[in-house]
């Protein structure tokens, strides 16, 4: 109903000469204090400026053109009080239309086509290939997932690009080690010793160093090894997120980025921005950038000082080829990339290169019974790694089924619980996990929302009859307010859809179905379905709960989150 109002404020301004964009007047749209004022309240200040009047002269012509447009019936009433238009939604016709949209649209409810088919471009997880990742990492892996199917969802036609760092220190160090003959679960622990052996020791240092330089030079035995175990740790890491239910288009890796890193390099030396350090390595100057003031030395390394590229020379080069290959460009990162990705983007700058969009995330502590929690680390081994942790979530949801003698897919149930619980709280929150909390069935938590699910499905299958959704008006009664709270929010799922894509930020959807949910549940316990005391009044909470269903189905497919018949 917002998007309502708003249109017939802007059919209003216009209609007294005036054309404001209708995303220039939602800022002044609001829910007032007290529902006695109204349903939502339209501020007239900002108007009345345009229209060099008094902001209460405002409002009253405003509202005397809107009596004859088409929409206005939509409301009770709108009452010109002080400055300000007072919407009062009339209740049966919200509820109404509602529903019947919901119904009619399944599950393309909700749905804008904003993209109008336009490329957008996401990368996103891009985990080292050097271990089995570990539930930290798993963070990025799912909004970015989330975030994809919320681009596809508005009408965008997404391509989920994986950046594999296959020349890195880190897949030098396990090729020194000679991993290249490990299966992928045996990664982790031979990539903690080197690392911890290499830490130590110089001279095991410069032979990591000097693998690099050896693959840099396309020495064809140490490119087959770095790629032997690549390839091993891809897939693997491939296997498990799939578990997730998540998939990549396109997997680009690093060494394929050698020659434009070094043609960067040479763009960059031009610019007149490198200067050589006192031990020879190549580094752009970012004085005189926003980055100053971040850094003690603003500045990025380009080169070690044997003359071989860096991890971001490279990263530059494809990043480019990115920004050539869509308008609309995202990266997924975490919060410990955030210096980096700006020092990045200020060298595109200097090539005269836009840089994505990005979204960064905070961490993942484990957290145990005693509360303690702890970041991990995959050099010290010291992880809780993702596919254990699933097969723990899984476990743990079949003795909680059984506990509570109830029916459910424990694989659904685990990993709903786990892809909820991260994707409920804000990008930028640190989130203290508690995989038995996680699981619990009551509360603000992924079983709760499957569960409440079920419970509507359950509904529907003992009604014999079926129904389409073609309510007619006149024959139902007065509306209990529950039946109004469900409607309503279930009006809102569209408006959240938005919100989630313009702030890059799935939280508001987790959030929303727990609302959802929340308000069925209230309406479930207080309005008899099946047992309604009038046909009319069935017919309709019928209608309403399939809205619901269908409504928190689109919700937790955003999310990632497929959906249960029966717990």
């Amino acid at each position: 109903m917002k998007n309502e109002v708003i249109k017939l404020v802007s059919a209003a301004v216009a209609k007294r000469g005036l054309k404001i964009p209708e995303k220039d007047l939602e800022k002044f749209l609001g829910v007032p204090p007290n529902p006695e004022l109204g349903d939502f309240s339209f501020a007239c200040f900002f108007l009345a400026g345009k229209f060099k009047e008094m902001p209460n002269e405002t409002s009253v012509k405003l509202r005397e053109v809107m009596e004859k447009l088409k929409g206005f019936d939509n409301f009770e009433d709108v009452q010109a009080v002080n400055g300000y238009l007072n919407f009062f939604i009339d209740r049966k016709a919200l509820v109404v239309n509602v529903i019947r949209e919901v119904v009619a649209k399944g599950h393309d409810y909700g749905k804008i086509d904003f993209g109008k088919g336009q490329k957008y471009l996401i990368e996103h997880t891009s985990i080292n290939p050097n271990a089995s990742p570990h539930v930290g990492r798993v963070r990025n892996a799912l909004i970015g997932d989330s975030l994809v199917k919320i681009f596809n969802f508005l009408g965008y036609k997404t391509e989920v690009h994986y950046y594999v760092n296959d020349v890195s220190k880190q897949i030098a160090m396990l090729a020194l080690a000679n991993a290249d003959k490990l299966k992928f679960q045996q990664m982790l622990k031979r990539y903690a010793l080197i690392a911890n052996k290499v830490k130590k020791s110089k001279k095991l240092e410069k032979k990591v160093f000097g693998l690099l330089e050896d693959f840099e030079s396309q020495d064809k035995e140490i490119m087959a090894k770095f790629k032997k175990i690549t390839d091993t740790c891809v897939k693997g890491q491939e296997k498990i997120l799939a578990q997730l239910g998540i998939k990549y288009d396109f997997f680009d890796y690093e060494s394929n980025y050698i020659l434009g890193g070094k043609e960067t390099l040479e763009l960059l030396r031009k610019s007149g921005k490198i200067f050589k350090d006192e031990d020879g390595r190549e580094i752009l100057d970012l004085k005189g950038t926003p980055i100053e003031g971040q850094m003690k030395t603003p500045v990025l390394v380009l080169t070690r000082s044997d003359g071989t590229g860096l991890y971001q020379n490279r990263d530059i080069a494809y990043t480019i080829e990115k920004m050539k290959k869509s308008d609309k460009n995202l990266i997924v990162l975490g919060e410990d990339q955030k210096l980096y990705f700006q020092q990045i983007r200020e060298a595109l700058k200097i090539l005269g290169y836009k840089s994505p969009e990005v979204v960064h995330y905070s961490y993942v502590l484990i957290s145990n019974a005693k509360g303690k929690s702890k970041k991990m680390s995959t050099r010290k081994g010291d992880v809780v790694l993702l596919e254990d942790f699933l097969d723990d979530a899984i476990e743990k949801a079949k003795k909680e089924i059984k506990k509570r003698k109830t029916k459910g897919d424990a694989n659904k149930v685990g990993i709903g619980a786990v892809k909820y619980t991260i994707l409920k709280n804000a990008n930028n929150k640190e989130i203290k996990f508690n995989l038995d909390e996680a699981l619990s069935f009551e509360g603000d938590t992924g079983p709760y929302l499957l569960y409440s699910y079920a419970r509507a499905n359950s509904i529907l299958k003992k009604i014999k009859k079926s129904f389409k959704g073609d309510l007619d008006m006149k024959k139902i009664g007065e509306l209990h307010e529950k039946e109004i709270e469900l409607s309503k929010k279930i009006s809102e799922f569209p408006e959240t859809i938005l919100k989630s894509f313009k702030d890059l930020n799935p939280s508001y959807i987790a959030n929303y179905s727990y609302q959802l949910a929340q308000t069925f549940n209230e309406f479930y316990h207080t309005c008899p379905v099946i047992n309604a005391d009038h046909k009319e009044n069935q017919e309709f909470r019928i209608v309403l709960v399939m809205a619901f269903k269908q409504t928190l189905a689109n919700s937790l497919g955003l999310l990632g989150i497929e959906p249960i018949d029966e717990m």
